[in-house]
């Protein structure tokens, strides 16, 4: 198996340090600028996660019941958290109801080159029908396998033939298959790290996926299904208020848009531009029911009452803040925030050029929520 990393780098929706010239690190980030009230885009349990495909990883871990009877401990955190490193969820590509993507997902030739991190040369085996090369293969779709592997196993995926690399259906029961082997056991930690060793020959290779796997695990549910109460519904409705009113950094107070301060790591110079940042948009939504949040994203995690990363969105609820930063247990790196609406949904001003929306969740770097409403 040879893996290929397709991740896209841009600005994040920056957290505001102090006010006055302090600037941010970026961060990776997944999300387009959207209009004005955007819909949420559909994921799965996991925030940042297709539907169709969280779809197609839970119907292969059911699956191995019958086709792997014997396998323990195979989840849908495991399979997402291979496509996350191999393919970024086919991120850029279309997935058709049917569960093929378009269009299709081809990793570097292996030549030998070092593309990839190939440097032995892999000699065609599939004429050319997936990679379109006759002279050297290439691993294909989402699970980024290579044909033979995909072959010698497509028997099994679909009896009656028609087992495509390139359908999310079909690549999430491949995955399953060849990480269940002869009936692992992925709850004890041995075998699972040999289970994902055999799908890339590599230790760090190894710790992505697992890294991966616990942070799906963490945002695994969508959140509980307790209602806004009265409060949160305003807050809410407060942020909703405001959906379409550009980014502007250091900008938004109590009393709602404003110019902001000059600049962001990007060059956004905020005294040009009315509107929010993800911190002042806190400040004003929670100003509407009478609480006083500090101005600074960091610090607004230490209002009210923490709830750890580790709980995942399950221990969240409607109108509590949520926040982002490299280490859930450091509030000071804290970078960004958002207010929880439930659902594994947000609403949050992300970054420079950007406006205040709604977004699932961000499915990296979740620093845990606090709650401030009573």
């Amino acid at each position: 198996m040879i893996p290929k990393r397709l991740r896209r780098l841009g600005c994040s929706g920056l957290s505001l340090l102090l006010l006055f010239a302090v600037s941010v690190i970026g961060v990776v980030t997944i999300f387009e600028d959207q209009s004005s009230a955007p819909a949420p885009t559909p994921v799965g349990d996991a925030a940042g996660i297709p539907q169709r495909m969280m779809d197609a990883y839970k119907r292969a871990v059911t699956a191995m019941s019958t086709l792997s009877p014997n396998c323990r401990g195979l989840d849908w955190a495991l399979l997402a958290a291979i496509a996350q490193v191999e393919s970024t969820q086919a991120q850029g590509h279309q997935i058709a109801a049917d569960g093929l993507i378009t269009p299709p997902i081809i990793g570097p030739v292996l030549n030998g080159s070092g593309a990839g991190g190939n440097t032995t040369p892999v000699l065609d085996t599939d004429g050319g029908r997936w990679d379109g090369n006759s002279v050297y293969d290439a691993a294909v779709g989402p699970m980024q396998f290579l044909p033979s592997t995909f072959t010698g196993m497509s028997a099994k995926i679909r009896p009656e033939g028609g087992a495509n690399p390139n359908n999310i259906d079909d690549a999430a029961m491949a995955a399953a298959l060849y990480l269940c082997g002869n009936g692992r056991d992925l709850n004890d930690q041995s075998q699972l790290f040999a289970a994902i060793y055999q799908y890339n020959a590599s230790t760090a290779y190894v710790n992505e996926v697992l890294d991966w796997r616990r942070r799906f695990a963490a945002l695994g549910s969508s959140g509980s299904n307790v209602p806004a109460s009265q409060k949160a519904q305003k807050v809410i409705d407060a942020a909703k208020s405001q959906f379409g009113v550009p980014y502007s950094w250091g900008g938004g107070d109590a009393n709602g848009k404003s110019t902001g301060v000059c600049c962001s790591k990007g060059g956004q110079d905020g005294r040009t531009v009315v509107g929010f940042d993800c911190s002042g948009l806190m400040v004003y939504a929670f100003a509407q029911v009478g609480i006083n949040l500090p101005r600074l994203a960091s610090d607004q995690a230490g209002a009210g009452t923490r709830i750890p990363a580790s709980a995942g969105l399950a221990a969240l609820q409607p109108g509590d803040m949520v926040f982002f930063g490299p280490s859930p247990t450091n509030d000071p790196a804290i970078y960004h925030v958002g207010l929880y609406i439930g659902g594994g949904q947000m609403i949050a001003a992300p970054r420079p050029g950007s406006v205040v929306r709604q977004e699932a969740v961000w499915n990296y770097d979740y620093a845990g929520g606090a709650r401030v409403l009573s």
